[in-house]
């Protein structure tokens, strides 16, 4: 342990700094203009309720019992308020995915990484995620997260070198890092990433976008108007891509929602995130009705994660939908779903072949009756010159000598009638 509390010993410092920080403050007038502030995380540490301490009693209690089983970590964390602060979230992560927080291995620095082929794009990213860092965070600690970031992912995709870094990555990599420190977040990413991630750090996206239609499966059994108007309006999955990709950490303003989603997608199974995506949007059907059906604004409003969301209602709800409609159940529908859209997308792409095939017939028919000597080709050249020359000195003659150079065989006959 003795190894572990050195690694993240500095790390710690910040974590309390993250959990006492009231400041809600941008950092400098240029951070103002990358950052996105709609979704700029608040890490204001709230009062807890006295239902909250309540859930704390019973979470130190079980800590100190060493007769705990996973299934008690798991309903400590499904159940209302989550695990209730870091500081418990700090022991009770590595419990429920059963990593072990003890390590020997040694961290690499960053300049050591750097010869990597995705070095460039995990820097890129890390650096635009000012919005994931607690504001007011001192420049020094926000420099020294960012590098502890980079390694972090690093780290991982180097370990497993199949797994692909995808855009988001870094979303879920930085949940852990603020709140477990560098070590333990390393033991957590691999394990998620081999495991809960896997499919999304395939070389495609194919297995990813296959997931999202779960999500229209399961309206079309939880809620079938709102799948209907969705479906009807084509809006796809795209909306829904960002909360898989990165567990709603990129979607989510408000830092403690984030943490207590994670609470919950640790201890329930992989394709969670789907179930609580649906139930989401069905909170949320008024909203949807509302609009025009029509993609761009269903998509637009699905998109954006307002702060009033009531999560616990909506855990509840997925936690409903998995058991009535687990993911085998919605194979069939979604297998359905998908192959429609293949069949639509290849008659799109066949409509597009014959309407270029048309364009092109027409210009084989046009272009077969310019003569040969006028279409500039290796063949052509000289019968290119021979028609340019003609021009050209045709546009000289009749320049030269004037309306009457157009035709000149009539100054011939007018010169006759003048001799007569």
């Amino acid at each position: 342990m003795e190894n572990l509390d050195s690694e993240v010993s500095s790390l710690d410092e910040q974590t309390r700094l993250i959990n006492s920080c009231s400041d809600n403050r941008s950092e400098t007038s240029l951070e103002d203009n990358v950052v996105d502030t709609r979704s700029e995380l608040k890490f204001e540490r709230e009062a807890e309720s006295d239902a909250e301490r309540e859930k704390r009693k019973q979470i130190e209690a079980a800590i100190g019992n060493d007769l705990t089983t996973l299934n008690t970590w798991k309903d400590l964390a499904k159940s209302k308020f989550g695990l209730v602060g870091d500081d418990l979230r700090y022991t009770v992560w590595p419990l429920l995915l059963g990593v072990d927080p003890s390590t020997d291995e040694k961290i690499p620095s960053l300049e050591e990484l750097s010869a990597h082929p995705e070095y460039q794009q995990v820097v890129l990213d890390v650096n635009r995620s000012l919005k994931r860092f607690p504001p007011g965070i001192p420049y020094e600690q926000r420099v020294a997260l960012q590098d502890q970031l980079t390694v972090l992912i690093l780290r991982v995709i180097i370990k497993y070198p199949h797994l692909r870094y995808y855009q988001g990555y870094h979303d879920v990599a930085i949940t852990f890092l603020l709140v477990v420190g560098e070590a333990v977040a390393f033991r957590i990413m691999e394990k998620l990433s081999t495991e809960n991630l896997r499919e999304c750090m395939e070389p495609t996206m194919e297995k990813t976008d296959y997931r999202l239609n779960y999500i229209y499966a399961l309206l079309y059994n939880v809620d079938r108007d709102l799948h209907n108007f969705m479906d009807n309006a084509g809006v796809g999955t795209m909306f829904a891509l960002p909360w898989f990709l990165t567990w709603f950490g990129h979607s989510l303003n408000r830092y403690k929602d984030v943490v207590r989603l994670y609470d919950y997608f640790l201890a329930t199974p992989p394709l969670m995130p789907l179930y609580v995506a649906t139930s989401l949007v069905v909170s949320r059907r008024d909203e949807v009705f509302a609009e025009s059906c029509d993609m761009a604004s269903i998509h637009c409003l699905l998109s954006q994660i307002p702060d009033n969301l009531d999560f616990e209602t909506i855990l509840i709800a997925a936690e409903k939908y998995y058991k009535d409609y687990p993911p085998d159940k919605m194979e069939k529908l979604v297998k359905k779903r998908v192959d429609r859209e293949m069949a639509e997308r290849k008659r799109n792409e066949q409509m597009m072949r014959d309407r270029l095939r048309k364009q092109k017939s027409m210009w084989v028919r046009f272009n077969n009756r310019i003569p040969a000597w006028l279409v500039f080709g290796r063949r052509s050249r000289l019968g290119l010159i021979f028609t340019t020359a003609t021009v050209l000195i045709g546009y000289i003659y009749y320049v030269k000598y004037g309306v009457d150079a157009r035709m000149p065989f009539l100054r011939v006959k007018n010169s006759k009638k003048s001799g007569q």
